[in-house]
């Protein structure tokens, strides 16, 4: 994969931040780029890496920015958006997140398009999906 720098960057909103990027970080294989914690064990805001893709990450909060997102469970455990990650090995990230307790939606899978990958639910409903598929590595054109 070429090295870019990311111009979009998602941002998640967990109840319970601190779990979270520890879950993240264990499981999906993410790197504390930074955190900010906040009062009574909330996180203000969390950067996480993967590769040279980046996630931002705070605990929820009707406050701000807070009061235009809400976490699944708020909406009835139903995810609104979801992230696509490219990773190096599908099978080794398939093993190492379901050992973790990542709910697995959709099964690891040889796709046709090319890649390999499957999807998930980490443990606050979030839904997020890892193959070896590389958009940047196709020529639109072709």
């Amino acid at each position: 994969m070429p090295e870019r720098t990311p111009s979009i960057i998602p941002t998640l909103r967990y109840d319970d931040a601190a779990t979270a990027i520890d879950w993240l970080c264990d499981a999906f294989g993410f790197e504390r780029h930074l955190v900010v914690p906040g009062e009574n064990g909330t996180i203000d805001h969390a950067q996480l890496t993967c590769g040279n893709g980046m996630i931002m990450l705070g605990t929820h909060s009707e406050e701000h920015f807070g009061r235009h997102q809400k976490t699944p469970k708020a909406v009835g455990g139903i995810g609104t958006q979801s992230a696509y990650i490219i990773v190096p090995d599908a099978d080794v990230h398939f093993e190492r997140a379901r050992a973790k307790g990542a709910v697995i939606l959709e099964d690891l899978v040889d796709q046709d398009y090319g890649g390999r990958g499957y999807s998930c639910r980490d443990p606050e409903g979030h839904v997020w999906s890892f193959g070896t598929y590389d958009p940047w590595a196709e020529d639109p054109e072709d």
